[in-house]
């Protein structure tokens, strides 16, 4: 994902101490290495793990659900924690290397993601309350210089926190270099209730109050206008996608042609509690799908352009793109491979339009974090899958008896 639309064939990947120490033709690599473990995939494609942008990974459980049954009551650190382990189950079993979580119990996802071996870049919600804040700082200071968990702000409900509060956050951002996680846009509601209340509309908001810098990165932003597009190009904010859970949810599609058109920074995120899933395999066919043809406000994306979104484009709007997101000496060895000799990609042409528009979680047959092996021929190595399905189904038997 270095070069566009480059495949590079018949090469190996080296690994030292968790980073990636060289990619070379695989004739030089027997030369010049000796490794302590080799691993042929033959008939594979090895790419950068895949960045889940936004998963509502700590609300996994509340898919279990029955219609009309209320699981608010449920909701607990123990509930989020048990519900956040499958999640990385599921996501490490699609490809995906890293994820991005604003839930409301922070401290488990971290947890949980750290326990795991798991990649993950932690929202610190961020509410009225002067505590939030006083949380948010000491989850920070107890992960800073973590090897696989990073933090980030994440308010919750821009509209219903005051400007006050939001010229604080900005202030405390730039004086922490920290990044901020926030759903905006999502709905032509949320708009009409921004501009009732403050006069504005969200982006708009954000900017008088110093908010709309790259250290931003809004999520679906379903709803946006020519200026919103430009005020969003000039602040150097970035947009995480979550087309799946838009269309679930009612909201419509986000005009993913135009911000590429505008050169604005894209991630791909599932929103797993609106999509009822942690991939984004469908999401990566869906962007695809739509802008195909560019259209008049936008550009036309090729399978690179997509499959950039959910790597090299994920890290940048997370901030890790110096640490993951492409195949690069040095980067920490985040690597999802892909079994291309089914027959969803047989006979092979393009393998990255094939990739795109047939892949899916049943190809992926490795997965690593930091040089560990997390996925091995489809089978997880290090989570305790049968452990956390007998606790989902535990929750699910109380929450559908009311109980």
């Amino acid at each position: 994902m270095t070069v566009r639309n480059e495949v590079l064939e018949d090469h190996s990947l080296m690994i030292r101490d968790g980073r990636i120490l060289e990619i070379l033709p695989s004739a030089a690599a027997r030369e010049r290495y000796c490794g302590a473990t080799v691993l042929h995939r033959s008939g594979h494609l090895l790419m950068p793990g895949m960045i889940n942008a936004h998963s509502d990974a700590a609300r996994l459980l509340y898919r279990a659900a029955h219609a009309g049954t209320p699981p608010v009551d449920m909701l607990s650190p123990q509930f989020a924690r048990d519900g956040l382990v499958p999640a990385v189950a599921e996501m490490l079993k699609s490809g995906i290397t890293c994820f991005s979580d604003s839930g409301i119990f922070p401290e488990e996802t971290a947890l949980a993601a750290s326990e795991q071996g798991m990649r993950a870049v932690v929202g610190m919600p961020l509410a009225e309350a002067p505590q939030s804040l006083t949380r948010s700082l000491e989850l920070r200071d107890q992960y800073l210089g973590h090897p696989l968990i990073s933090t980030a702000f994440a308010p919750q409900r821009a509209n219903s926190l005051s400007d006050q509060t939001f010229s604080r956050l900005a202030t405390l951002a730039n004086e922490l270099d920290a990044g901020i996680l926030m759903e905006l846009q999502q709905s032509a509601a949320e708009i009409s209730e921004c501009l009732e209340r403050f006069g504005v509309r969200p982006l708009q908001r954000l900017g008088r109050l110093g908010l709309l810098t790259p250290a931003l990165n809004a999520v679906h932003v379903v709803e946006a206008t020519a200026a919103d597009i430009d005020l969003a190009q000039r602040s150097g904010m970035s947009i995480s996608l979550c087309p799946r859970a838009n269309l679930k949810s009612g909201n419509g599609l986000p005009r993913v042609g135009a911000f590429a058109k505008a050169g604005i920074r894209l991630g791909l995120g599932s929103a797993g509690a609106a999509s009822m899933s942690q991939e984004i395999w469908p999401d990566m066919k869906l962007i695809a799908l739509m802008s195909s043809t560019g259209g008049a406000d936008g550009i036309a994306l090729n399978a690179w352009d997509v499959l950039s979104m959910a790597t090299r484009g994920g890290a940048s709007v997370l901030g890790l793109e110096d640490e993951v997101g492409t195949l690069q000496s040095g980067k920490w060895a985040d690597l999802c491979c892909v079994d291309l000799s089914g027959p969803a990609t047989q006979p092979l042409g393009d393998p990255l339009a094939q990739l795109i528009m047939n892949g899916g979680r049943d190809m992926v047959s490795d997965t690593w974090v930091a040089g560990r092996q997390l996925l091995a021929d489809g089978v997880l190595t290090r989570l305790d899958w049968s452990s956390a399905a007998a606790r989902t189904e535990a929750w699910s038997v109380r929450m559908n008896s009311g109980r």
